[in-house]
Protein backbone atom coordinates (compact mmCIF):
# COMPACT_ATOMS: atom_id res chain seq x y z
CA UNK A 1 0.00 0.00 0.00
CA UNK A 2 1.69 3.49 -0.96
CA UNK A 3 -0.01 6.73 0.55
CA UNK A 4 -0.08 9.82 -1.09
CA UNK A 5 3.37 11.72 -0.34
CA UNK A 6 1.69 15.36 -1.96
CA UNK A 7 -0.17 17.77 -0.16
CA UNK A 8 -3.03 19.18 -2.03
CA UNK A 9 -2.04 22.70 -3.91
CA UNK A 10 -4.92 25.17 -3.74
CA UNK A 11 -4.72 28.72 -3.05
CA UNK A 12 -8.60 30.50 -1.49
CA UNK A 13 -9.02 32.36 -5.03
CA UNK A 14 -8.77 28.84 -6.65
CA UNK A 15 -11.33 28.32 -8.88
CA UNK A 16 -10.50 25.79 -11.05
CA UNK A 17 -9.41 22.11 -10.06
CA UNK A 18 -7.83 19.85 -11.50
CA UNK A 19 -7.39 15.83 -10.16
CA UNK A 20 -5.17 12.97 -11.12
CA UNK A 21 -5.31 9.40 -10.20
CA UNK A 22 -2.22 8.79 -8.36
CA UNK A 23 1.36 10.35 -8.53
CA UNK A 24 3.48 8.48 -11.04
CA UNK A 25 7.13 7.09 -9.72
CA UNK A 26 8.77 10.05 -10.42
CA UNK A 27 6.61 12.84 -8.93
CA UNK A 28 6.94 10.74 -5.51
CA UNK A 29 10.23 11.23 -5.68
CA UNK A 30 10.18 15.02 -6.64
CA UNK A 31 7.69 15.45 -3.86
CA UNK A 32 5.18 16.98 -6.67
CA UNK A 33 2.61 16.48 -9.20
CA UNK A 34 3.70 15.81 -12.69
CA UNK A 35 7.27 15.45 -11.86
CA UNK A 36 8.04 12.55 -15.10
CA UNK A 37 9.84 14.76 -17.42
CA UNK A 38 8.04 12.94 -20.22
CA UNK A 39 4.42 14.03 -18.80
CA UNK A 40 3.17 17.00 -20.90
CA UNK A 41 0.70 18.54 -18.14
CA UNK A 42 3.13 21.95 -17.76
CA UNK A 43 3.54 22.18 -21.19
CA UNK A 44 0.20 21.78 -22.46
CA UNK A 45 -0.99 23.92 -19.07
CA UNK A 46 1.49 26.76 -20.16
CA UNK A 47 0.36 26.65 -23.93
CA UNK A 48 -3.61 26.89 -23.06
CA UNK A 49 -2.39 29.57 -20.29
CA UNK A 50 -0.21 31.73 -22.48
CA UNK A 51 2.57 31.55 -19.90
CA UNK A 52 6.41 29.90 -20.16
CA UNK A 53 6.73 26.39 -19.08
CA UNK A 54 7.36 26.74 -15.49
CA UNK A 55 10.72 24.28 -14.38
CA UNK A 56 11.22 24.72 -10.86
CA UNK A 57 8.60 23.69 -8.05
CA UNK A 58 7.78 27.54 -6.66
CA UNK A 59 7.59 28.24 -10.70
CA UNK A 60 5.00 25.83 -11.12
CA UNK A 61 3.00 26.85 -7.95
CA UNK A 62 3.39 30.45 -8.96
CA UNK A 63 1.93 29.86 -12.13
CA UNK A 64 -0.56 27.85 -10.79
CA UNK A 65 -1.62 30.24 -8.24
CA UNK A 66 -1.44 33.22 -10.59
CA UNK A 67 -4.53 31.15 -12.64
CA UNK A 68 -6.44 30.64 -10.00
CA UNK A 69 -5.93 26.50 -10.57
CA UNK A 70 -6.00 23.82 -7.88
CA UNK A 71 -4.22 20.64 -8.32
CA UNK A 72 -4.29 16.97 -6.27
CA UNK A 73 -5.27 13.60 -7.36
CA UNK A 74 -8.24 11.35 -6.66
CA UNK A 75 -6.62 8.51 -4.47
CA UNK A 76 -5.33 8.98 -1.08
CA UNK A 77 -3.66 4.87 -1.26
CA UNK A 78 -3.34 2.33 -3.24
CA UNK A 79 -1.51 -0.69 -4.20
CA UNK A 80 0.09 0.02 -7.51
CA UNK A 81 2.95 -1.08 -10.00
CA UNK A 82 5.65 1.83 -10.40
CA UNK A 83 3.04 3.79 -12.11
CA UNK A 84 1.38 2.12 -14.17
CA UNK A 85 -2.42 3.26 -13.66
CA UNK A 86 -4.00 -0.04 -15.01
CA UNK A 87 -1.96 -1.90 -12.07
CA UNK A 88 -4.09 0.27 -9.11
CA UNK A 89 -6.03 -1.67 -6.67
CA UNK A 90 -7.21 -1.37 -3.09
CA UNK A 91 -7.83 2.60 -3.56
CA UNK A 92 -8.65 4.40 -0.72
CA UNK A 93 -10.06 8.06 -2.18
CA UNK A 94 -8.78 11.50 -1.27
CA UNK A 95 -11.51 13.77 1.05
CA UNK A 96 -11.87 16.85 -1.66
CA UNK A 97 -13.64 18.83 1.17
CA UNK A 98 -10.33 20.42 2.69
CA UNK A 99 -10.17 22.12 -0.80
CA UNK A 100 -13.46 22.48 -1.58
CA UNK A 101 -14.34 24.06 1.56
CA UNK A 102 -11.35 26.66 1.40
CA UNK A 103 -11.37 27.75 -1.88
CA UNK A 104 -13.44 29.03 -4.72
CA UNK A 105 -13.25 26.10 -7.06
CA UNK A 106 -15.97 25.76 -9.41
CA UNK A 107 -15.20 23.51 -12.23
CA UNK A 108 -13.67 20.05 -11.33
CA UNK A 109 -11.35 18.29 -14.49
CA UNK A 110 -9.67 15.10 -14.17
CA UNK A 111 -6.87 14.34 -15.98
CA UNK A 112 -7.18 11.11 -18.05
CA UNK A 113 -9.75 8.40 -17.90
CA UNK A 114 -8.66 6.55 -14.84
CA UNK A 115 -8.90 9.59 -12.55
CA UNK A 116 -12.48 10.12 -14.00
CA UNK A 117 -13.05 6.31 -13.21
CA UNK A 118 -11.80 6.65 -9.25
CA UNK A 119 -13.65 9.96 -9.37
CA UNK A 120 -17.13 8.65 -10.31
CA UNK A 121 -16.56 5.71 -8.25
CA UNK A 122 -15.81 6.94 -4.95
CA UNK A 123 -16.13 10.97 -4.86
CA UNK A 124 -18.82 12.05 -7.43
CA UNK A 125 -21.61 11.01 -4.81
CA UNK A 126 -19.85 11.76 -2.29
CA UNK A 127 -19.05 15.90 -3.01
CA UNK A 128 -22.27 15.93 -5.63
CA UNK A 129 -20.27 17.55 -8.27
CA UNK A 130 -19.28 16.30 -11.35
CA UNK A 131 -16.08 16.41 -13.41
CA UNK A 132 -15.18 17.19 -16.74
CA UNK A 133 -12.68 14.35 -18.06
CA UNK A 134 -9.92 15.69 -20.01
CA UNK A 135 -7.09 13.77 -22.38
CA UNK A 136 -4.70 12.73 -20.23
CA UNK A 137 -1.29 14.25 -20.30
CA UNK A 138 0.69 11.25 -19.65
CA UNK A 139 3.61 9.74 -22.04
CA UNK A 140 1.05 6.63 -22.13
CA UNK A 141 -1.57 8.37 -23.94
CA UNK A 142 0.58 8.50 -27.34
CA UNK A 143 -2.80 8.48 -29.13
CA UNK A 144 -2.66 12.51 -28.28
CA UNK A 145 -0.53 14.76 -29.55
CA UNK A 146 0.35 18.12 -27.96
CA UNK A 147 -1.61 20.03 -30.19
CA UNK A 148 -4.60 18.26 -29.59
CA UNK A 149 -4.04 18.16 -25.72
CA UNK A 150 -3.78 21.67 -25.91
CA UNK A 151 -7.05 22.50 -28.07
CA UNK A 152 -9.08 19.78 -25.31
CA UNK A 153 -7.12 21.69 -22.20
CA UNK A 154 -8.33 24.99 -23.18
CA UNK A 155 -11.72 24.79 -21.47
CA UNK A 156 -10.06 25.00 -18.46
CA UNK A 157 -9.61 28.63 -19.02
CA UNK A 158 -13.37 28.93 -19.66
CA UNK A 159 -13.65 28.21 -16.08
CA UNK A 160 -11.44 30.96 -14.62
Amino acid sequence: MIVHPIPPLYYKNSRVLILGSFPSVKSREAQFFYGHPQNRFWNVIAAVLDEEVPNTIPEKKALLKRNKIALWDVIHSCDITGSSDSSIKNVTPNDLKTILDNSNVEAIYVNGKTAEKYYKKYTEKIIERSAICLPSTSPANAAWNMEKLIDAWKIIKTSK
